[in-house]
Protein backbone atom coordinates (compact mmCIF):
# COMPACT_ATOMS: atom_id res chain seq x y z
CA UNK A 1 0.00 0.00 0.00
CA UNK A 2 1.36 3.52 -0.75
CA UNK A 3 3.04 5.16 2.13
CA UNK A 4 3.11 9.13 1.56
CA UNK A 5 3.51 11.40 4.08
CA UNK A 6 3.53 15.72 4.03
CA UNK A 7 5.86 17.49 6.42
CA UNK A 8 5.88 21.86 6.51
CA UNK A 9 9.06 23.00 5.48
CA UNK A 10 7.59 26.89 6.47
CA UNK A 11 10.71 27.74 7.79
CA UNK A 12 13.47 26.66 5.41
CA UNK A 13 13.70 28.51 2.44
CA UNK A 14 17.49 27.39 1.11
CA UNK A 15 18.89 28.97 -2.20
CA UNK A 16 18.20 25.94 -4.15
CA UNK A 17 14.98 23.89 -4.62
CA UNK A 18 15.38 20.74 -2.75
CA UNK A 19 13.28 18.68 -5.51
CA UNK A 20 14.52 15.38 -4.63
CA UNK A 21 16.38 13.88 -2.59
CA UNK A 22 17.40 10.09 -1.22
CA UNK A 23 17.52 10.13 2.95
CA UNK A 24 18.15 6.98 5.40
CA UNK A 25 16.43 7.49 8.95
CA UNK A 26 16.85 4.75 11.35
CA UNK A 27 13.15 3.63 10.09
CA UNK A 28 13.86 2.79 6.79
CA UNK A 29 14.95 5.00 3.64
CA UNK A 30 12.43 7.17 2.03
CA UNK A 31 12.25 9.19 -0.93
CA UNK A 32 11.54 13.21 -0.36
CA UNK A 33 10.18 15.28 -2.82
CA UNK A 34 8.83 18.91 -2.85
CA UNK A 35 5.38 18.81 -3.74
CA UNK A 36 4.40 20.64 -6.88
CA UNK A 37 0.99 20.38 -6.91
CA UNK A 38 1.10 22.60 -3.06
CA UNK A 39 3.32 25.74 -5.00
CA UNK A 40 3.85 28.50 -5.23
CA UNK A 41 1.24 28.89 -2.06
CA UNK A 42 3.38 26.68 0.47
CA UNK A 43 6.51 24.86 0.07
CA UNK A 44 5.26 20.97 1.31
CA UNK A 45 7.46 17.86 1.23
CA UNK A 46 6.36 14.37 0.32
CA UNK A 47 8.11 11.49 1.81
CA UNK A 48 7.77 7.86 -0.04
CA UNK A 49 8.38 4.97 1.50
CA UNK A 50 7.52 3.00 -1.30
CA UNK A 51 7.70 2.89 -5.06
CA UNK A 52 3.59 2.93 -5.13
CA UNK A 53 3.77 6.01 -3.12
CA UNK A 54 6.24 7.65 -5.97
CA UNK A 55 3.65 6.67 -8.53
CA UNK A 56 0.91 8.11 -7.02
CA UNK A 57 3.07 11.62 -7.05
CA UNK A 58 3.74 11.35 -10.24
CA UNK A 59 0.31 10.62 -11.45
CA UNK A 60 -0.79 13.53 -9.43
CA UNK A 61 1.86 16.01 -10.59
CA UNK A 62 3.55 16.50 -7.38
CA UNK A 63 6.71 15.03 -8.91
CA UNK A 64 7.23 16.00 -12.90
CA UNK A 65 9.09 16.83 -15.64
CA UNK A 66 11.01 14.97 -17.96
CA UNK A 67 14.61 15.14 -16.56
CA UNK A 68 13.05 15.27 -12.87
CA UNK A 69 11.16 11.97 -13.85
CA UNK A 70 14.10 9.92 -15.12
CA UNK A 71 15.79 10.61 -11.39
CA UNK A 72 12.42 10.11 -9.75
CA UNK A 73 11.83 6.63 -11.75
CA UNK A 74 15.75 5.56 -10.73
CA UNK A 75 15.36 6.19 -7.30
CA UNK A 76 12.11 4.37 -7.12
CA UNK A 77 13.58 1.41 -8.14
CA UNK A 78 16.24 1.45 -5.83
CA UNK A 79 13.54 2.54 -3.00
CA UNK A 80 11.80 -1.02 -3.90
CA UNK A 81 15.10 -2.68 -3.55
CA UNK A 82 16.03 -1.27 -0.41
CA UNK A 83 12.79 -1.93 1.33
CA UNK A 84 12.78 -5.92 -0.10
CA UNK A 85 9.72 -5.44 -2.70
CA UNK A 86 9.38 -6.78 -5.97
CA UNK A 87 11.93 -4.66 -8.13
CA UNK A 88 10.65 -6.00 -11.45
CA UNK A 89 6.83 -4.95 -10.23
CA UNK A 90 7.75 -1.65 -8.94
CA UNK A 91 9.68 -1.15 -12.24
CA UNK A 92 6.46 -1.92 -13.95
CA UNK A 93 4.06 0.25 -12.31
CA UNK A 94 6.70 3.60 -12.61
CA UNK A 95 7.10 3.31 -16.04
CA UNK A 96 3.58 2.85 -16.48
CA UNK A 97 3.52 6.05 -14.59
CA UNK A 98 2.85 8.75 -17.22
CA UNK A 99 3.31 7.26 -20.74
CA UNK A 100 5.09 10.28 -23.05
CA UNK A 101 7.79 11.18 -21.08
CA UNK A 102 10.29 9.00 -22.49
CA UNK A 103 13.15 10.01 -19.52
CA UNK A 104 10.68 8.08 -16.94
CA UNK A 105 11.70 5.01 -18.22
CA UNK A 106 14.96 5.56 -19.04
CA UNK A 107 15.77 5.99 -15.22
CA UNK A 108 14.09 3.12 -14.36
CA UNK A 109 15.62 1.09 -16.70
CA UNK A 110 18.80 2.03 -15.78
CA UNK A 111 18.46 1.20 -12.26
CA UNK A 112 16.94 -2.03 -12.92
CA UNK A 113 19.20 -2.92 -14.94
CA UNK A 114 22.19 -2.24 -12.22
CA UNK A 115 20.38 -4.15 -9.88
CA UNK A 116 19.61 -7.03 -12.14
CA UNK A 117 23.10 -7.43 -13.18
CA UNK A 118 24.53 -6.92 -9.09
CA UNK A 119 22.25 -9.47 -8.15
CA UNK A 120 23.13 -11.95 -10.74
CA UNK A 121 26.85 -11.24 -10.14
CA UNK A 122 26.96 -11.28 -6.36
CA UNK A 123 23.54 -12.84 -5.52
CA UNK A 124 22.85 -10.37 -2.56
CA UNK A 125 19.62 -8.50 -2.35
CA UNK A 126 21.87 -6.12 -0.74
CA UNK A 127 24.44 -5.47 -2.83
CA UNK A 128 21.51 -4.85 -5.67
CA UNK A 129 20.35 -2.42 -3.70
CA UNK A 130 23.39 -0.78 -3.11
CA UNK A 131 24.32 -0.94 -7.03
CA UNK A 132 20.62 0.64 -7.97
CA UNK A 133 20.88 3.43 -5.78
CA UNK A 134 24.27 4.39 -7.06
CA UNK A 135 22.83 4.37 -10.73
CA UNK A 136 19.79 6.68 -9.47
CA UNK A 137 22.37 8.95 -8.18
CA UNK A 138 24.86 8.88 -11.22
CA UNK A 139 22.17 9.87 -13.12
CA UNK A 140 21.17 12.52 -10.66
CA UNK A 141 24.87 13.97 -10.82
CA UNK A 142 24.79 13.33 -14.62
CA UNK A 143 21.17 15.33 -15.32
CA UNK A 144 22.53 18.43 -13.36
CA UNK A 145 25.94 18.44 -15.75
CA UNK A 146 23.76 18.05 -18.56
CA UNK A 147 21.73 21.22 -17.83
CA UNK A 148 24.81 23.36 -16.98
CA UNK A 149 25.88 22.31 -20.39
CA UNK A 150 22.27 23.09 -22.58
CA UNK A 151 22.63 26.29 -20.23
CA UNK A 152 25.85 27.40 -22.09
CA UNK A 153 25.20 26.11 -26.02
CA UNK A 154 21.79 27.61 -25.36
CA UNK A 155 22.74 31.35 -24.66
CA UNK A 156 25.68 30.86 -27.08
CA UNK A 157 22.64 30.06 -29.69
CA UNK A 158 20.94 33.10 -28.78
CA UNK A 159 24.13 35.12 -29.01
CA UNK A 160 24.46 33.73 -32.28
CA UNK A 161 20.70 34.00 -33.53
CA UNK A 162 19.91 37.63 -31.62
CA UNK A 163 23.36 39.57 -31.57
CA UNK A 164 23.58 42.07 -29.00
CA UNK A 165 21.42 40.73 -26.05
CA UNK A 166 18.11 42.36 -24.60
CA UNK A 167 16.40 38.99 -25.28
CA UNK A 168 12.93 39.08 -24.71
CA UNK A 169 11.85 35.16 -24.46
CA UNK A 170 8.68 33.56 -24.03
CA UNK A 171 8.89 29.84 -22.23
CA UNK A 172 5.77 27.39 -21.79
CA UNK A 173 4.71 25.10 -18.88
CA UNK A 174 7.99 24.89 -16.67
CA UNK A 175 11.51 24.10 -17.50
CA UNK A 176 13.23 24.88 -14.65
CA UNK A 177 15.32 23.66 -11.57
CA UNK A 178 11.98 21.63 -10.32
CA UNK A 179 12.10 19.27 -13.54
CA UNK A 180 15.90 18.89 -13.14
CA UNK A 181 18.94 17.30 -11.02
CA UNK A 182 20.11 20.81 -11.72
CA UNK A 183 18.87 24.33 -12.97
CA UNK A 184 16.83 22.73 -15.92
CA UNK A 185 16.60 22.96 -19.39
CA UNK A 186 14.70 25.95 -21.52
CA UNK A 187 14.41 27.74 -18.16
CA UNK A 188 18.23 27.51 -17.26
CA UNK A 189 18.99 28.88 -20.49
CA UNK A 190 17.08 31.87 -20.01
CA UNK A 191 18.62 32.22 -16.33
CA UNK A 192 22.14 31.75 -18.36
CA UNK A 193 20.73 34.94 -20.51
CA UNK A 194 19.79 36.90 -16.94
CA UNK A 195 22.93 36.49 -15.52
CA UNK A 196 24.46 37.71 -18.29
CA UNK A 197 22.78 40.90 -18.28
CA UNK A 198 21.42 39.68 -22.02
CA UNK A 199 17.73 39.26 -20.62
CA UNK A 200 15.21 41.98 -20.95
CA UNK A 201 12.17 40.33 -20.21
CA UNK A 202 10.63 36.71 -19.56
CA UNK A 203 7.58 36.12 -21.05
CA UNK A 204 5.51 33.66 -18.87
CA UNK A 205 2.73 31.78 -20.49
CA UNK A 206 0.34 30.43 -17.48
CA UNK A 207 -0.35 26.93 -19.57
CA UNK A 208 -3.50 25.46 -19.11
CA UNK A 209 -5.00 23.68 -17.50
CA UNK A 210 -2.99 23.10 -14.80
CA UNK A 211 -0.83 26.49 -14.53
CA UNK A 212 2.46 25.05 -14.35
CA UNK A 213 3.32 28.33 -15.99
CA UNK A 214 2.01 30.74 -13.23
CA UNK A 215 2.49 28.51 -10.43
CA UNK A 216 5.74 26.95 -11.29
CA UNK A 217 8.00 29.32 -13.68
CA UNK A 218 6.68 32.23 -12.10
CA UNK A 219 7.71 31.35 -9.05
CA UNK A 220 11.34 30.11 -10.23
CA UNK A 221 11.61 33.43 -12.10
CA UNK A 222 10.75 35.66 -9.34
CA UNK A 223 13.26 33.87 -6.81
CA UNK A 224 15.95 34.12 -9.07
CA UNK A 225 15.20 38.51 -9.26
CA UNK A 226 14.45 37.62 -13.30
CA UNK A 227 12.15 40.36 -15.19
CA UNK A 228 9.37 38.20 -16.13
CA UNK A 229 5.57 38.95 -16.98
CA UNK A 230 3.20 36.21 -17.08
CA UNK A 231 0.65 36.18 -19.40
CA UNK A 232 -2.49 33.86 -20.59
CA UNK A 233 -1.56 31.40 -23.27
CA UNK A 234 -4.33 32.90 -25.71
CA UNK A 235 -2.24 36.45 -25.24
CA UNK A 236 0.46 35.04 -27.23
CA UNK A 237 -0.43 35.79 -30.31
CA UNK A 238 -0.92 39.81 -29.84
CA UNK A 239 2.86 39.70 -28.49
CA UNK A 240 4.13 38.08 -31.73
CA UNK A 241 2.41 40.32 -33.77
CA UNK A 242 3.66 43.51 -31.41
CA UNK A 243 7.08 42.06 -31.95
CA UNK A 244 7.90 41.23 -28.68
CA UNK A 245 8.96 38.47 -28.86
CA UNK A 246 12.61 37.77 -29.70
CA UNK A 247 12.38 33.63 -29.37
CA UNK A 248 10.40 30.96 -27.91
CA UNK A 249 12.10 28.22 -25.49
CA UNK A 250 10.32 25.16 -24.08
CA UNK A 251 11.58 21.92 -22.88
CA UNK A 252 10.47 18.47 -24.60
CA UNK A 253 8.96 15.10 -22.87
CA UNK A 254 10.00 13.36 -25.86
CA UNK A 255 11.91 13.76 -29.09
CA UNK A 256 10.94 11.22 -31.49
CA UNK A 257 13.41 10.11 -34.40
CA UNK A 258 12.93 12.35 -37.17
CA UNK A 259 12.55 15.57 -34.67
CA UNK A 260 9.31 15.85 -33.83
CA UNK A 261 8.87 16.95 -30.09
CA UNK A 262 6.13 16.49 -27.75
CA UNK A 263 5.95 19.12 -24.90
CA UNK A 264 3.28 20.59 -22.74
CA UNK A 265 0.07 21.54 -24.60
CA UNK A 266 0.06 24.90 -26.41
CA UNK A 267 3.98 24.30 -27.85
CA UNK A 268 2.69 23.43 -31.36
CA UNK A 269 0.25 26.76 -31.66
CA UNK A 270 3.52 28.84 -30.38
CA UNK A 271 5.56 27.00 -32.94
CA UNK A 272 3.10 28.29 -35.71
CA UNK A 273 3.15 31.92 -33.97
CA UNK A 274 6.35 31.64 -34.13
CA UNK A 275 7.15 30.50 -37.91
CA UNK A 276 4.71 32.84 -38.93
CA UNK A 277 6.17 36.13 -37.20
CA UNK A 278 10.40 34.70 -38.39
CA UNK A 279 10.90 34.14 -34.41
CA UNK A 280 13.29 30.85 -33.56
CA UNK A 281 11.69 28.23 -31.96
CA UNK A 282 14.25 26.86 -29.92
CA UNK A 283 13.90 23.50 -27.93
CA UNK A 284 15.99 22.50 -24.78
CA UNK A 285 16.11 18.60 -24.22
CA UNK A 286 18.84 16.67 -22.36
CA UNK A 287 20.03 13.58 -25.07
CA UNK A 288 17.91 11.22 -23.09
CA UNK A 289 14.50 12.45 -24.35
CA UNK A 290 15.30 11.67 -27.57
CA UNK A 291 13.96 8.58 -28.37
CA UNK A 292 14.89 6.55 -31.43
CA UNK A 293 12.66 3.76 -30.89
CA UNK A 294 9.89 6.65 -31.73
CA UNK A 295 10.04 7.00 -35.65
CA UNK A 296 7.63 10.17 -35.44
CA UNK A 297 5.53 12.69 -34.11
CA UNK A 298 2.74 10.13 -35.02
CA UNK A 299 3.99 7.49 -32.87
CA UNK A 300 4.32 9.25 -29.50
CA UNK A 301 1.48 8.36 -26.79
CA UNK A 302 -0.14 11.28 -25.93
CA UNK A 303 -1.28 11.47 -22.42
CA UNK A 304 -4.74 12.13 -22.01
CA UNK A 305 -5.24 13.81 -18.01
CA UNK A 306 -8.72 14.02 -16.18
CA UNK A 307 -11.82 16.51 -17.47
CA UNK A 308 -12.24 17.90 -14.07
CA UNK A 309 -8.62 19.40 -14.51
CA UNK A 310 -10.17 21.65 -17.04
CA UNK A 311 -14.04 22.09 -15.53
CA UNK A 312 -12.14 22.15 -12.22
CA UNK A 313 -9.93 24.93 -11.17
CA UNK A 314 -8.03 24.18 -7.54
CA UNK A 315 -6.43 26.27 -4.71
CA UNK A 316 -4.50 25.42 -1.88
CA UNK A 317 -6.50 26.04 1.24
CA UNK A 318 -9.90 27.02 -0.59
CA UNK A 319 -12.90 25.13 0.42
CA UNK A 320 -13.72 22.78 -2.91
CA UNK A 321 -16.95 20.95 -4.17
CA UNK A 322 -16.05 20.08 -7.28
CA UNK A 323 -16.01 15.99 -8.53
CA UNK A 324 -12.37 16.50 -8.58
CA UNK A 325 -11.84 18.32 -5.76
CA UNK A 326 -11.88 21.71 -7.04
CA UNK A 327 -14.63 24.80 -8.00
CA UNK A 328 -16.34 23.95 -10.39
CA UNK A 329 -16.20 26.94 -13.58
CA UNK A 330 -18.41 25.13 -15.87
CA UNK A 331 -21.52 22.76 -15.60
CA UNK A 332 -21.97 19.66 -14.38
CA UNK A 333 -21.41 16.77 -16.79
CA UNK A 334 -19.38 19.18 -18.93
CA UNK A 335 -17.22 16.83 -21.48
CA UNK A 336 -13.78 18.32 -21.69
CA UNK A 337 -10.70 17.62 -24.19
CA UNK A 338 -7.21 17.39 -22.57
CA UNK A 339 -4.38 15.71 -23.85
CA UNK A 340 -1.01 16.39 -21.52
CA UNK A 341 1.13 17.71 -24.53
CA UNK A 342 0.59 18.51 -28.20
CA UNK A 343 3.75 17.26 -30.91
CA UNK A 344 5.19 19.87 -33.52
CA UNK A 345 6.81 18.66 -36.55
CA UNK A 346 10.37 19.19 -37.05
CA UNK A 347 9.88 21.73 -39.89
CA UNK A 348 8.99 24.43 -37.09
CA UNK A 349 11.77 23.85 -34.71
CA UNK A 350 14.47 25.97 -35.45
CA UNK A 351 16.87 23.98 -33.20
CA UNK A 352 17.43 21.52 -30.34
CA UNK A 353 20.06 22.05 -27.99
CA UNK A 354 21.22 19.46 -25.24
CA UNK A 355 24.30 18.94 -23.51
CA UNK A 356 26.76 19.02 -26.38
CA UNK A 357 25.02 20.99 -28.49
CA UNK A 358 22.72 22.46 -30.63
CA UNK A 359 20.96 20.52 -33.78
CA UNK A 360 20.02 22.81 -36.65
CA UNK A 361 17.94 22.26 -39.35
CA UNK A 362 16.28 19.78 -36.76
CA UNK A 363 16.18 16.25 -39.07
CA UNK A 364 16.14 12.70 -38.40
CA UNK A 365 19.94 12.42 -39.98
CA UNK A 366 21.57 15.09 -37.58
CA UNK A 367 19.73 13.79 -34.74
CA UNK A 368 20.44 10.18 -35.03
CA UNK A 369 24.11 11.20 -35.87
CA UNK A 370 24.13 13.33 -32.40
CA UNK A 371 22.74 10.02 -30.53
CA UNK A 372 25.32 7.99 -32.43
CA UNK A 373 28.56 9.93 -31.43
CA UNK A 374 27.21 12.44 -28.26
CA UNK A 375 30.75 12.99 -27.05
CA UNK A 376 31.34 15.51 -29.82
CA UNK A 377 29.92 19.09 -30.70
CA UNK A 378 26.48 18.58 -32.59
CA UNK A 379 26.50 20.13 -36.38
CA UNK A 380 24.42 23.48 -36.19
Amino acid sequence: MADQYAQSREDKRPTEIPVIRWEEPPEGPVLVLLDQTRLPAEEVELVCTDASALVEAIRSLAVRGAPLLGIAGAYGVALAAARGFAVEEAARALEGARPTAVNLSVGVRKAESAHRAALARTGDPTAAATAALAAARTLHREDAEASARMAAHGLALLDELLPGGGHRILTHCNSGSLVSGGEGTAFAVALAAHRAGQLRRLWVDETRPLLQGARLTAYEAARHGMAYTLLTDSAAGSLFAAGEVDAVLIGADRIAADGSVANKVGSYPLAVLARYHHVPFIVVAPLTTVDSQTPDGASIEVEQRPGFEVTEVTAPQVQVTGAGGGIPVAPLGTQAYNPAFDVTPPELVTAIVTEVGAVSPVTAEALAELCADPGRTAPG
